[in-house]
């Protein structure tokens, strides 16, 4: 059974010590609750709280204090109180205990707190119930000065004028105004009014706005008359020598030379066919938003001040880098249930090392609502222990692992403990302060696996099923609104922890687990289901300014890549960033004795072996050209790599070390439901007097007791060295691991795999 520990952190005692308060403490307000701030070194990190007090004389129910974090501090655990974070904005909602402030009381000793690291500076910007924290009224900024004309154009005319000086709290930005009307806003102090009518004459003034929307009074006014398009109808020159100068997965920077015209070069506009994509004032420009991979044709176009447009200049073509540039993919899953008998936490992954060495992990596994046919979250269901049973995954989840779980101190990726009533809790939290420390490591939510593959092919059957179940998905894991569940998760809670979406079909049109549902149709809904996340993540990143990663698991045997993934041109990967391409489980036996139970063969072997007596082949190489001969990118691929074995017992003499020998079953595993399964630390350590060969044709890792006795095939760092050296060579994009707890302590095959790419 699993257990569900509720331990209270040593931590929460910290909280209840009186904090010495910093300059600028609250004065009493009689109008509203006062919030004040102090600051406590502990060493590595800084204990934050904030006093929230009440001075008026009647009772207050329910507060909302919100601050913006200074430069160079991060927050980790919020406590006492439900945080959400915004960038470096933080807005805090009461907890159920501390939410009533009693007349004349504070919040002591139950005051929200939170772990900062970098200093222990004051947050900006303190707000309660939407005044300000020291109870004193707002003051607006001062007004803009010295507001001069600077450009016309038959449509447009630029302002430029001197900063407003802040009060309170920082300049937001200004707005540009006719009238009563706001025609352009801006973050500097310039802005360019558009869409005039030519020939016109209009008057301006511009107000400064603050962090908190105060707004200053208005600056002088200066008119300006648009210019008169009769008085110029000559175009400029064309712009010359239009170059790129740099390129990444999502932008390209362009530059060219100069136009020239008689009145003035008011810009250049930068396009795709007839898609305008940018526009500059100068000489050069970063193309943004673009698709990893993909190939772009740019020209540009010079405007005069009289809006007169040049001829187009000479076409660029420019193909945006993948997904990790120059480097190399270094994929690792981590799975939901690790942290029970395998007692591998997300803090595993800091302390083996790993996670410095990994570029993305997939988080596995997300399932899909039999009923609902949405993304599944909220629920703590275990699954059967029969692996034949067709309802083995049906409605499962561990919303407890996933973010239910207060983690002790020692499980903990900043060895601070959670103290269970945080609203983020379990492998997620742990996620995020992983990625507090490793911020160029991406994480993805895997969907589905062999387990939670059952619903696909209802999700993927229509355009409305289709888009129901991705907006759903997104909704939960990317936007972070995650069911509520034992106190935990609730709107934005998971919000900033996954970077994308990695879709583990197993497998479509093709037999999976028992009762999966398969439809003739999988193949082409499979390519419709994951345009869809494609159009929906690019639709959320157009509102976030971040681009989403969409990759995929996909097969490594020929006959299931043709029965369910279009790898062709108009296919898969025109949506996908990168597939893993499976390159493990050829052979085996289950715990059920299915599968390969009489006979031993090689899991994971890059060649096919020559000594192989099967009609079929399996292998890595074979799997790879099946993509590659239809016209996959090799920077598109990753190879799997097993990070744990295969193994039979009762293994007849012969061949070579037993090699493709007869076998009497699926030998003892390294937990007893999971027979003939080993993780690689437990297998080298925990099957005794198991010789290892490696087999240099196929490039295979196996281990052999002797006759009568187990046979194991797994990866080791010497198939890893092989197999990352093909890597390099057939210029793929680098490597998946299936899975990251099956490793040492100390990562010794993740070092393999880091050093080989």
């Amino acid at each position: 059974m699993r257990s569900r520990i509720r331990s209270l952190a040593a931590s929460l005692t910290i909280c209840l010590a009186a904090a010495m308060a910093l300059p600028g403490a609250a004065a009493a307000a009689p109008n509203g609750l006062t919030a004040t701030f102090s600051s406590t070194n502990n060493g590595s990190w800084f204990m934050d709280k904030f006093v929230v007090a009440n001075p008026t004389l009647a009772s207050i129910t329910g507060w909302t204090l919100e601050f913006d974090l200074p430069a160079g501090v991060t927050m980790s655990n919020f406590y006492n109180g439900t945080a959400t974070q915004s960038g470096s904005h933080v807005t805090v909602v009461n907890a159920h205990y501390n939410g009533t402030v009693a007349a004349g009381a504070n919040t002591e000793p139950y005051s929200p707190w939170f772990i900062a690291y970098g200093s222990g500076a004051t947050p900006l910007n303190c707000r309660i119930n939407g005044n300000k924290c020291d109870g004193t009224p707002d003051r607006a900024p001062n007004a803009p000065t010295g507001v001069t004309v600077t450009g016309r154009t038959t449509r447009t005319v630029t302002l430029s004028w001197t900063a407003a000086t802040a009060t309170d709290f920082p300049i937001a930005g200004y707005d540009v105004l006719n009238g009563t009307t706001v025609v352009a806003s801006t973050t500097g102090t310039s802005a360019t009014v558009t869409g005039l009518t030519p020939n016109t004459t209009y008057t301006f003034t511009v107000r400064a706005r603050d962090t908190r929307g105060n707004l200053s009074a208005l600056s002088g006014a200066v008119t300006a008359t648009t210019l008169n398009p009769a008085n110029d109808t000559t175009p400029p020159t064309v712009p010359g020598n239009l170059r790129s100068t740099a390129k990444s997965s999502t932008s390209v920077t362009l530059a060219w030379n100069a136009a020239t015209d008689a009145n003035g070069i008011a810009g250049y506009d930068v396009y795709t066919g007839t898609t305008l994509r940018a526009s500059s004032t100068g000489l050069s420009t970063v193309v943004t938003g673009l698709a990893p991979m993909t190939s772009y044709t740019f020209t540009v176009k010079a405007r005069d001040t009289y809006d007169n447009v040049s001829a187009t200049s000479n076409a660029v073509t420019v193909t945006t880098d993948d997904v990790v540039g120059t480097g190399y993919a270094k994929v690792g899953y981590f799975v939901q249930w690790g942290i029970y008998g395998r007692q591998y936490f997300v803090r595993n992954l800091d302390t083996s090392g790993s996670a410095a060495k990994l570029t993305h992990l997939n988080y596995a596994f997300a399932n899909i609502d039999p009923v609902n046919l949405t993304c599944l979250q909220g629920v703590t269901k275990g699954t059967t222990a029969n692996p034949q049973d067709p309802d083995q995954g049906t409605g499962a989840g561990d919303a407890d692992a996933d973010y239910g779980r207060p983690m002790a101190a020692s499980q903990s990726v900043d060895g601070v403990a959670d103290t269970g009533w945080e609203p983020l809790r379990g492998n997620f939290n742990q996620l995020r302060k992983l990625k507090v420390k490793y911020p160029n490591l991406k994480v993805l939510i895997s969907l589905g696996g062999w387990t939670y593959s059952k619903y696909f092919s209802d999700v993927a059957a229509t355009a409305a099923s289709r888009q129901k179940f991705v907006s759903s998905c997104l909704d939960i894991y990317l936007k972070g609104n995650l069911p509520t569940y034992n106190g935990a998760g609730g709107p934005g809670s998971a919000a900033g922890i996954f970077d994308g979406i990695d879709l583990d079909w197993e497998w479509p049109g093709a037999e999976g687990h028992p009762g999966n549902h398969v439809s003739a149709a999988d193949k082409a809904n499979n390519t419709l289901l994951l345009a869809e996340f494609r159009r929906q993540l690019d639709a959320l990143g157009a509102t976030t300014g971040k681009r989403y990663l969409l990759t995929a698991f996909t097969p490594a045997d020929p006959a299931k890549v043709a029965a369910g993934w279009d790898i062709g041109p108009t296919g898969v990967f025109n949506s996908l960033d990168f597939a893993n391409v499976q390159g493990y489980d050829f052979h085996g036996s289950g715990s059920d004795n299915s599968w390969e139970p009489n006979r031993t063969g090689h899991q994971a072997n890059l060649y096919r072996d020559t000594q192989d007596p099967y009609s079929f082949e399996f292998s890595v190489n074979k799997a790879i050209q099946t993509y590659l001969d239809a016209g996959v990118s090799p920077r598109r691929l990753t190879i799997g790599m097993a990070f744990y074995g295969r193994g039979w017992q009762g293994v007849a003499a012969g061949g070579v070390n037993g090699e493709w020998q007869t076998a009497t079953g699926a030998a003892p595993g390294q937990f007893a439901e999971e027979a003939g399964t080993r993780g690689y630390a437990n297998l080298i350590s925990g099957v005794p007097g198991c010789t290892v060969y490696h087999d240099t044709q196929s490039v295979s890792t196996y281990c052999y007791t002797g006759a009568g006795g187990q046979w194991w095939s797994f990866d080791d760092t010497w198939s890893i060295g092989q197999k990352t050296a093909w890597v390099k060579q057939k210029g793929l994009l680098g490597g998946m691991i299936w899975e990251m707890s099956g490793d040492t302590a100390s990562g010794t095959l993740m070092t393999a795999l880091n050093s080989g790419l």
